[in-house]
């Protein structure tokens, strides 16, 4: 008798459980295929754009150690 009602239990867990799994892949079919069809936006890597800048010196500001001429010394 005890086996009876052991196997008439463990039958009836295992089509609850089987039930559940069908019920659960009927509702949730669409967003299952969804997911494993989706497929993320690619990411474009960044792109720094650096600028060197160094200042120019003009000639008019720049300081040049040039020889006097000869007749500035004599004088």
């Amino acid at each position: 008798m005890f086996t009876l009602v052991a196997a008439t239990l463990f039958s009836a867990a295992f089509m609850l459980a089987i039930g559940t799994i069908a019920w659960m892949f009927a509702a949730y079919h669409d967003k299952m295929v969804a997911a494993l069809l989706f497929q993320p936006i690619p990411q474009t890597p960044q792109v720094y754009h650096i600028r060197v800048s160094r200042p120019r010196v003009t000639h008019g500001l720049r300081k040049v150690n040039r020889p006097l001429p000869v007749g500035a010394i004599a004088a």
